[in-house]
């Protein structure tokens, strides 16, 4: 049998309907695991059932991380969703709970660092002063600005390289980090490109788009593996 991950819903406001990129999807596919997109709800018993049938979490891109959960106020261009920020802020304690294996992908990472007591900056053209490119144009799998993968993380002795190329679309990102988390990349600006949770069997999260890019990169392939084999 294979593994089961559950993967965040992304919301359209507009449409008022859940949806998935491909890429998700296929990411976990790839390496030999279930991928089910969860519904969007609040309710702690349907979500501890789901936490009983997945063997593990990702948490997806989409909205803002509303500011309110750093206790701030939210900027004009930011646009967050309250129903992902409740599910989520949920589903993510009870995955750490039970233990089981959690990813992160873009706001993946901020969320899960804002969840565990950490703060964002809310949009970085304004907050941080950067010559990096930080939110690129398509097409989204080819890199943009390269992270330093810190050593003694594991993220460095999965990938096995000090320097990393990597995609980004984001204009949130980590602050202060939550005193629960490590980093693991920092991008040359100083901002916090990965992170993880060394109390957790596996919980890891990047700020750029490993399901953009793991067909044609073999770096993003080997986070989507590493990921399900925690699983194992």
């Amino acid at each position: 049998m294979k593994p089961i991950v559950g993967v965040m819903p992304l919301w359209d406001e507009e449409k008022e309907s859940l949806w998935m990129l491909p890429g998700y999807m296929k990411g976990i596919e790839e390496v030999g695991a279930v991928p089910v997109m969860l519904p969007l709800t609040k309710d702690v018993k349907i979500l501890e059932q789901l936490a009983n049938c997945c063997d593990g979490f990702l948490f997806t891109g989409g909205q803002d991380v509303d500011p309110e959960l750093y206790n701030e106020d939210a900027l004009e261009c930011v646009e967050s969703c309250s129903k992902r920020d409740a599910m989520e802020t949920i589903m993510l304690q009870i995955a750490i709970e039970y233990d089981k294996p959690v990813l992160g992908i873009c706001r993946g990472i901020q969320f899960i660092n804002v969840s565990l007591g950490g703060t964002l900056y809310q949009d970085i053209p304004t907050q941080f002063k950067t010559s990096v490119e930080h939110h690129q144009t398509p097409p989204y799998d080819i890199p943009v600005h390269e992270v330093e993968v810190l050593e003694n993380t594991p993220l460095e002795k999965c990938l096995k390289v000090k320097k990393l190329s990597v995609n980004s679309y984001h204009h949130q990102a980590v602050k202060d980090i939550s005193p629960e988390l490590t980093a693991m990349a920092i991008s040359s600006d100083g901002l916090v490109e990965a992170v993880y949770r060394k109390e957790s069997r596996f919980l890891w999260a990047v700020q750029w788009h490993p399901e953009f890019s793991f067909e044609t990169d073999k770096m993003s392939k080997k986070i989507f593996q590493a990921f399900v084999d925690a699983i194992s």
